[in-house]
């Protein structure tokens, strides 16, 4: 069977930190391209940063360099999304996706919330 658990969200202030992660299992997140889209109220889906099978890191916007890193660990089979200096234009339910050729799995989605 396969799924991609995903951990880590919740609420935090304005300049704080928060870690997500995705747990896979049924496939290996290094035999495939893993993207995280985040879906703010009322917006479309929009990419958050990508890496690709080799290693290559990828961002969708200028607004997540520097602060968001994303991150695979393969003998857990698990990628990261480690989110720094968060703003309240953040707040979205971030999702993670993993896709190779015409296979994708898709994260349940966590609630990420950025308030004062």
């Amino acid at each position: 069977q396969y799924q991609f658990v995903e951990s880590g969200g919740g609420l935090v202030q304005p300049g704080g930190s928060l870690s997500l992660s995705c747990v896979a299992s049924g496939f290996t997140v290094d035999s495939y391209s893993i993207i995280w889209i985040r879906q703010a109220p009322g917006k479309e889906n929009e990419g958050v940063v990508c890496i690709e099978r080799n290693g290559v890191t990828r961002y969708y916007g200028d607004s997540m360099k520097g602060r968001f890193t994303i991150s695979r660990d393969n003998a857990k089979n698990t990628v990261y999304l480690q989110m720094n200096s968060l703003q309240p234009e953040d707040t979205a339910v971030y999702y993670c996706r993993a896709y190779r050729y015409n296979y994708e799995y898709w994260g349940q989605g966590t609630q990420v919330t950025v308030s004062s």
